[in-house]
Protein backbone atom coordinates (compact mmCIF):
# COMPACT_ATOMS: atom_id res chain seq x y z
CA UNK A 1 0.00 0.00 0.00
CA UNK A 2 2.82 1.85 0.87
CA UNK A 3 4.58 1.92 -2.68
CA UNK A 4 1.20 2.44 -4.62
CA UNK A 5 1.18 6.14 -2.42
CA UNK A 6 4.26 6.74 -3.19
CA UNK A 7 3.67 5.91 -6.68
CA UNK A 8 0.42 7.78 -7.43
CA UNK A 9 2.36 11.27 -5.35
CA UNK A 10 4.88 10.68 -8.09
CA UNK A 11 2.86 10.05 -10.86
CA UNK A 12 0.46 12.99 -10.08
CA UNK A 13 3.07 15.31 -9.78
CA UNK A 14 5.42 14.65 -12.97
CA UNK A 15 1.68 14.83 -14.67
CA UNK A 16 0.54 17.89 -13.36
CA UNK A 17 3.62 19.80 -12.70
CA UNK A 18 3.45 23.71 -12.35
CA UNK A 19 4.92 26.15 -14.40
CA UNK A 20 6.80 28.42 -11.76
CA UNK A 21 6.87 31.53 -13.31
CA UNK A 22 2.77 31.53 -13.96
CA UNK A 23 2.60 30.54 -10.59
CA UNK A 24 4.71 33.13 -9.52
CA UNK A 25 2.19 35.97 -10.18
CA UNK A 26 -0.04 34.39 -7.17
CA UNK A 27 2.88 33.47 -4.87
CA UNK A 28 2.94 35.38 -1.28
CA UNK A 29 6.73 35.25 -1.79
CA UNK A 30 7.35 36.05 -4.71
CA UNK A 31 8.03 39.24 -7.04
CA UNK A 32 5.53 40.39 -9.87
CA UNK A 33 8.37 41.51 -12.37
CA UNK A 34 8.27 41.81 -15.96
CA UNK A 35 9.74 38.56 -17.77
CA UNK A 36 7.84 37.91 -20.81
CA UNK A 37 6.55 40.04 -23.97
CA UNK A 38 3.67 42.25 -23.03
CA UNK A 39 4.70 42.57 -19.33
CA UNK A 40 4.37 46.13 -18.07
CA UNK A 41 7.28 47.52 -16.50
CA UNK A 42 7.64 51.05 -14.71
CA UNK A 43 10.28 53.34 -15.71
CA UNK A 44 11.51 55.81 -13.41
CA UNK A 45 13.27 58.58 -15.56
CA UNK A 46 15.85 60.78 -13.40
CA UNK A 47 18.02 62.14 -15.78
CA UNK A 48 20.46 65.27 -15.63
CA UNK A 49 22.51 66.41 -17.82
CA UNK A 50 25.29 69.62 -17.67
CA UNK A 51 27.93 70.56 -20.58
CA UNK A 52 30.10 73.18 -21.29
CA UNK A 53 32.70 73.97 -24.13
CA UNK A 54 34.35 77.15 -24.17
CA UNK A 55 37.06 77.67 -27.34
CA UNK A 56 39.05 80.79 -27.84
CA UNK A 57 41.37 81.52 -30.72
CA UNK A 58 44.09 84.40 -31.55
CA UNK A 59 45.95 84.54 -34.65
CA UNK A 60 48.66 87.07 -36.25
CA UNK A 61 50.71 87.41 -38.90
CA UNK A 62 53.12 90.60 -39.88
CA UNK A 63 55.19 90.32 -42.81
CA UNK A 64 56.98 93.45 -45.01
CA UNK A 65 59.25 94.00 -48.03
CA UNK A 66 60.57 96.38 -48.29
CA UNK A 67 63.72 97.48 -50.83
CA UNK A 68 65.46 101.67 -51.74
CA UNK A 69 68.09 102.32 -54.69
CA UNK A 70 69.82 105.30 -54.99
CA UNK A 71 73.02 105.97 -57.06
CA UNK A 72 75.02 108.76 -59.25
CA UNK A 73 76.00 108.72 -63.26
CA UNK A 74 79.15 110.57 -63.69
CA UNK A 75 77.71 113.30 -60.96
CA UNK A 76 74.80 112.86 -62.30
CA UNK A 77 72.42 112.07 -59.52
CA UNK A 78 69.90 109.18 -60.55
CA UNK A 79 66.55 109.78 -59.19
CA UNK A 80 66.12 107.72 -55.37
CA UNK A 81 63.88 104.89 -55.61
CA UNK A 82 62.27 103.74 -52.46
CA UNK A 83 60.06 100.88 -51.94
CA UNK A 84 58.12 99.30 -49.51
CA UNK A 85 55.23 96.06 -49.10
CA UNK A 86 53.78 94.92 -46.21
CA UNK A 87 50.90 93.11 -44.97
CA UNK A 88 49.53 92.64 -41.47
CA UNK A 89 46.71 89.73 -40.78
CA UNK A 90 45.51 88.73 -37.67
CA UNK A 91 41.73 87.15 -36.37
CA UNK A 92 40.41 86.92 -32.74
CA UNK A 93 37.50 84.63 -32.06
CA UNK A 94 35.98 82.73 -29.16
CA UNK A 95 32.73 81.06 -28.49
CA UNK A 96 30.73 79.54 -25.43
CA UNK A 97 28.02 76.85 -24.72
CA UNK A 98 26.57 75.90 -21.95
CA UNK A 99 23.20 73.26 -22.16
CA UNK A 100 21.83 72.37 -18.68
CA UNK A 101 18.77 69.59 -18.25
CA UNK A 102 16.42 67.57 -15.98
CA UNK A 103 13.91 65.35 -16.12
CA UNK A 104 11.63 63.71 -13.57
CA UNK A 105 9.09 61.21 -14.52
CA UNK A 106 7.06 57.75 -14.14
CA UNK A 107 6.35 56.01 -17.71
CA UNK A 108 5.05 53.14 -18.19
CA UNK A 109 6.45 50.47 -20.59
CA UNK A 110 5.57 46.96 -21.89
CA UNK A 111 8.52 44.57 -23.10
CA UNK A 112 9.06 44.28 -26.77
CA UNK A 113 11.17 41.07 -27.19
CA UNK A 114 13.32 39.08 -24.94
CA UNK A 115 16.34 37.86 -25.84
CA UNK A 116 18.28 34.58 -25.40
CA UNK A 117 20.48 36.00 -22.67
CA UNK A 118 16.85 37.51 -20.36
CA UNK A 119 17.50 40.90 -21.28
CA UNK A 120 14.48 42.93 -22.55
CA UNK A 121 13.43 45.41 -25.28
CA UNK A 122 11.06 47.92 -23.79
CA UNK A 123 9.00 50.60 -25.22
CA UNK A 124 6.53 52.78 -23.78
CA UNK A 125 4.98 56.46 -24.68
CA UNK A 126 2.98 58.85 -22.91
CA UNK A 127 1.15 61.76 -24.05
CA UNK A 128 -0.50 64.24 -22.17
CA UNK A 129 -3.27 67.68 -23.26
CA UNK A 130 -3.51 70.00 -21.02
CA UNK A 131 -5.59 73.60 -22.62
CA UNK A 132 -4.23 72.47 -26.32
CA UNK A 133 -0.89 72.17 -25.03
CA UNK A 134 0.17 68.28 -26.18
CA UNK A 135 3.19 66.82 -24.80
CA UNK A 136 4.09 63.55 -25.65
CA UNK A 137 7.42 61.24 -24.05
CA UNK A 138 8.69 58.30 -25.80
CA UNK A 139 10.71 55.80 -23.77
CA UNK A 140 12.79 52.62 -25.74
CA UNK A 141 15.82 50.80 -24.54
CA UNK A 142 17.15 47.70 -23.47
CA UNK A 143 16.52 46.41 -19.80
CA UNK A 144 18.24 43.66 -17.82
CA UNK A 145 16.08 41.34 -14.97
CA UNK A 146 18.79 42.03 -12.52
CA UNK A 147 18.17 45.71 -13.00
CA UNK A 148 14.39 45.41 -11.92
CA UNK A 149 13.49 46.22 -8.37
CA UNK A 150 11.12 44.57 -6.66
CA UNK A 151 8.03 47.13 -7.67
CA UNK A 152 8.57 45.97 -11.20
CA UNK A 153 10.27 49.55 -12.00
CA UNK A 154 13.41 50.47 -13.19
CA UNK A 155 15.94 53.54 -13.40
CA UNK A 156 15.93 55.36 -16.46
CA UNK A 157 20.25 55.16 -15.81
CA UNK A 158 19.99 50.99 -15.73
CA UNK A 159 18.24 51.32 -19.65
CA UNK A 160 21.04 50.52 -21.82
CA UNK A 161 20.94 52.14 -25.23
CA UNK A 162 18.51 54.65 -24.38
CA UNK A 163 16.18 56.68 -26.34
CA UNK A 164 13.88 59.20 -24.05
CA UNK A 165 12.11 61.81 -26.23
CA UNK A 166 10.46 65.01 -25.40
CA UNK A 167 7.92 66.91 -27.81
CA UNK A 168 5.48 69.13 -27.18
CA UNK A 169 3.45 71.56 -29.37
CA UNK A 170 0.66 73.95 -29.02
CA UNK A 171 0.27 77.30 -28.71
CA UNK A 172 3.33 78.09 -26.85
CA UNK A 173 5.69 75.88 -29.19
CA UNK A 174 4.13 77.97 -32.08
CA UNK A 175 5.05 81.05 -30.12
CA UNK A 176 8.95 80.15 -29.19
CA UNK A 177 9.71 79.51 -33.15
CA UNK A 178 10.40 81.93 -35.56
CA UNK A 179 8.00 83.14 -38.04
CA UNK A 180 8.24 82.14 -41.99
CA UNK A 181 9.62 85.50 -42.77
CA UNK A 182 12.53 85.88 -40.10
CA UNK A 183 13.20 82.33 -41.13
CA UNK A 184 13.90 83.27 -44.50
CA UNK A 185 15.92 86.06 -43.62
CA UNK A 186 18.07 83.97 -41.86
CA UNK A 187 18.78 81.45 -45.07
CA UNK A 188 19.18 84.50 -47.25
CA UNK A 189 21.36 86.26 -44.73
Amino acid sequence: MKKLTIFLIITTASLFGQNMRQNSLYSLFADNKAVAIGDAITIIVMESSQASNNAETTTGRTSSIGGSFSGNMDSTPLPKADGSLGTNNSFEGSGSTKTTGLVRTKISALVDTVYANGNMLITGSRKIVINGEEQVIKIKGIVRPSDILPDNSVYSYNISEAEITFEGSGMIDRSQSPGWLTKLFHWLF
